[in-house]
Parts: structure tokens; C-alpha cells; sequence
């Protein structure tokens, strides 16, 4: 189904078209014209609008203290604005493969120019092998027009990713429209790369978010996780205590 609105803006490089979208309400980055890239209210710029951003979000609970964040896969910036707008002292690191999105970003979707927002433009597999950034956790959201980045279901990439993960760190994937044998390779991969320390929950029956843990998933209390959801949910106004019951 095409996505409702006007067309703003299209950019085209040799990867295909960047189109941007305008509701009343809201503006939406879309590679194709049917699928969401990202979503972006107009009242709330540096909100998460879409339900499995807010929901990839839920490895922040595992987390004592974050310093450093990588987010694989920039989009229009969604998850960079809200980490950068919540936590005063994070370092966001964000890969994007494609210049013409980045630039497309900061010129419709208010991606902020701070020395805190460190961007890559390139391939993610490659400055995950070659970073020496350890990230407390690390977001993969890696997707063009066609679905899943193949890089992502490889296990040489989880390894990086594992590798450039502090001791705490946490992976934290999102699979949506991927064929059943590739999400069935990639859960095979994460389970024998992260030695089954993983977990897992579905969003609106279209996304699974998989957070990967470097060490062993930390043993917190129920109560505990609760009120560690209570603050999240107050700090970044988002539904954390729906996803810690899914949790």
C-alpha cells in the first residue's frame, strides 16, 4: 500500500531514490513509497513514533550507566535525536551507507549537528571490523528497499559487533520482512555467536526485536526491572513498561 501524504522531496543516487513524505501531522522517510523507513511527528521531533524504535530501546534497561551508543543504519535519525535529547553525556555513533539519507536527515527531519552525533558514512560491516569504539549498546536496523541487509545474517558481523561491545553491552537487532530461511540462518548465527544469551519479543506482529548480550544477561529482580522501566519511560517518554512485561 502507498503511503499516504505528498511527496516533499527525492533525492536519487546510485543506490535508488530517497523520497520524504508529508502528512498534516507528520513527516515519513521511504526508499519505495510503500515501506516506512522512518516516521517523525511534527510536534515531536525528537520522538519515537514508530512502536519498534520505542521497543528496540528496551536493551537501555540492562545498561547501569550508558556512555556510548552505535546505531547501525541512520535512517532520518529517529533513534540518534531521541538518545542524544535524553542522555546529556552519550556519544551517539551512527553508520549510514548512504550520503544522500544523511544529508536528507538534517535537511527534513532536524537531525542535530553536535560534536556528541559522530556519523560514518559507509558500509557497516566493514567499520564494524575495523572500529575501536567500545558501545554500551548497539542498535542494527539495517534495511534498503529490498529488505534485511545481507551483512546482518553473517556470522563474521556478529562477531565484530559482539567484539566492539563493552563488557555490559548489549546487541539490540529489529527483523521485520525477512524471509523465513534468512531469519531462521541469523537466529542460528546469534545463537551459537552470543552463546544463547539472548532475548527476544515480537511488536505489532510485524517486527522482532533480539537484544544479544556480550557476557551473561544480568539477573535483575522483577520489581527492579519494573522501576528501572518506570525511569526510562519518564526520561524518554516512551511505553517502557508495556515492553518490560513482554520482557
Amino acid at each position: 500500500m502507498d503511503i499516504n501524504g505528498h511527496c516533499i522531496s527525492t533525492t536519487v543516487d546510485e543506490h535508488g531514490p530517497v523520497h520524504v513524505y508529508q502528512t498534516r501531522t507528520s513527516r515519513i522517510l521511504s526508499f519505495d513509497g510503500k515501506i516506512y523507513q522512518s516516521y517523525m511527528k511534527l510536534n515531536d521531533i525528537n520522538g519515537l513514533a514508530l512502536g519498534y524504535t520505542q521497543a528496540m530501546m528496551t536493551g537501555l534497561l540492562f545498561i547501569p550507566v550508558i556512555k556510548t551508543a552505535t546505531i547501525m543504519g541512520l535512517g532520518a535519525g529517529s533513534m540518534a535525536k531521541k538518545l542524544l535529547a535524553s542522555f546529556s553525556e552519550l556519544n551517539v555513533y551512527a553508520i549510514e551507507h548512504r550520503e544522500a539519507v544523511v544529508k536528507t536527515a538534517k535537511k527534513y527531519f532536524y537531525l542535530p549537528d553536535t560534536e556528541r552525533l559522530i556519523i560514518h558514512i559507509g558500509d557497516a560491516a566493514n567499520y564494524m571490523n575495523n572500529t575501536d569504539i567500545k558501545s554500551d549498546i548497539i542498535f542494527s536496523d539495517l534495511y534498503n528497499a529490498q529488505g534485511m541487509e545481507p551483512n546482518q545474517v553473517q556470522l563474521s558481523f556478529l562477531r565484530d559487533c559482539k567484539n566492539a561491545l563493552s563488557d555490559h553491552g548489549v546487541l539490540v537487532l529489529n527483523i521485520c520482512h525477512t524471509a523465513l530461511m534468512l531469519r531462521k540462518k541469523l537466529d542460528e548465527l546469534l545463537t551459537v555467536e552470543f552463546e544463547n544469551r539472548l532475548l527476544s519479543f515480537e511488536v505489532d506482529n510485524e517486527n522482532t526485536i533480539v537484544l544479544a548480550f556480550k557476557n551473561d544477561i544480568p539477573l535483575i529482580e522483577t520489581e527492579t526491572l519494573q522501576t528501572k522501566g518506570q525511569y526510562l519511560q519518564e526520561k524518554m517518554n516512551i511505553q517502557m513498561e508495556s515492553y518490560v512485561k513482554l520482557l
